[in-house]
């Protein structure tokens, strides 16, 4: 048997019966018999492997894990049985011989093309489907012991990053070339590589740079601050602008470890911040700590929203909060995981009741027409009787 040089822990066994079980259970609730995962995100989160396969998950019996490439890896990597394939009409024939596919049949519609779809279709011989997408992201939406130990050591790479930006940050400096050195720095503790983002044309690069003129801009990308980067064919991320003094430069990183991602944001200057920048500043602090202090177990994602709103209101910001203009985005803290985007999100109209074990990060930002942006960005994990903070660093201002 090879040995893989991987640096992290596979996940365990019990664990993916668990997930699997907690899916079945939904299915059954909502009369869904089988569901055909192929999207490599939840073939992870379901299997604890990306190799090439299909899994077929039903809701009163075990799951089928069909693997074309690499089954060296695959055989390593999940705790479940594989059955080899050499294409993927070799599933539908499988499957039809074992004449398992009955009743309502499901897939991940929302990331699933159009083109695939109907090829496997022909392949199942089936019509129909169902999105099984609502049940995956709920099942995912509390993250267990394992993936809160998986979101920490993110976080340690991400706090090991804003540790270094503070050698980094200088006046004069471009924004790409801060991101070149504390993406490598990243990397050299651990940094996956990349970020994964659910849907259509989402794209999110590890690292955004942003000062002055460059966090104005807005962006086909749903995040309050984007950045110009450095062609208009990816538009979004660092660009060639150089550091001035009285303008925040801020860092918004995305840790990347055995698939969990965390995300924070942090603000550095030369000098004082000139206009609106520290009202906006220690508005955003002020929300923070008082997410920090109110949430908790059973409290309703939109009460966060509306007790950060109306600070933003007393200070007179709300034109300026979370964009400004036709760059508004309609949250204040987004779900972590596998994914950037996944729940709970924390708006004025999603009434998600916050539970023990879910991961989100809160980033109340501020962006100043012809000036510039300011903000933070926090992780928090729920807990019964609070919120904790996924890294230990400081939200200070950072003076270079």
């Amino acid at each position: 048997m090879l040995k893989i040089l991987n640096a992290c822990d596979l996940t365990p066994g019990e664990e993916i019966e668990n997930r699997l079980n907690r899916l079945r259970s939904r299915m059954a609730a909502q009369g869904i018999s089988f569901a055909v995962i192929l999207q490599n995100v939840d073939l992870f989160y379901f299997t604890g492997t990306v190799q090439k396969g299909v899994l077929v998950v039903f809701s009163d019996k075990d799951p089928l894990f069909f693997v074309e490439k690499s089954l060296i890896r695959a055989r390593i990597e999940t705790p479940l049985d594989i059955i080899p394939i050499k294409k993927d009409k070799d599933v539908g024939d499988i499957l039809a011989e074992k004449r398992v596919l009955k009743g309502q049949g499901s897939m991940e519609l929302d990331v699933l093309p159009v083109a695939n779809y109907e090829r496997w279709k022909g392949i199942l011989g089936y019509e129909g489907f169902l999105d099984i997408s609502p049940l995956i992201r709920d099942v995912r939406i509390v993250k267990s012991l394992f993936e809160i130990a998986q979101i920490k050591k993110s976080g340690d790479i991400t706090s090991k990053v804003f540790t270094k930006a503070r050698d980094v940050v200088k006046e004069g400096v471009r924004e790409v070339d801060i991101a070149a050195t504390l993406e490598a720095e990243g990397r050299f503790h651990g940094h996956q590589g990349f970020l994964r983002m659910r849907g259509f044309n989402q794209e999110m690069m590890n690292i955004y740079v942003t000062h002055g003129h460059s966090g104005i801009y807005t962006s086909a990308a749903d995040v309050p601050i984007a950045g110009v980067g450095v062609t208009h064919a990816i538009a979004q991320g660092p660009s060639i602008n150089r550091m001035q003094k009285g303008y925040p430069l801020l860092i918004d990183y995305g840790g990347g470890y055995n698939g969990y991602i965390s995300d924070e944001t942090r603000v550095f200057t030369a000098g004082d911040l000139n206009g609106h920048f520290q009202k906006g500043y220690d508005v955003a602090r002020e929300i923070i700590e008082d997410m920090e202090s109110y949430g908790r177990e059973g409290i309703d994602g939109t009460e966060l929203f509306n007790r950060a709103m109306d600070r933003v209101k007393k200070a007179g910001l709300e034109d300026y909060f979370m964009g400004h203009g036709e760059g508004k985005v309609g949250f204040i803290g987004h779900g972590l995981g596998l994914e950037i985007n996944e729940l709970p999100v924390i708006t004025p109209r999603h009434h998600i009741i916050l539970k023990e074990g879910m991961v989100f990060a809160v980033e109340p930002k501020f962006i100043f027409p012809d000036e510039g942006a300011v903000g933070i960005e926090v992780d928090f994990i729920v807990r019964q009787n609070g919120l904790e903070r996924v890294t230990d660093t400081p939200v200070d201002i950072v003076r270079v």
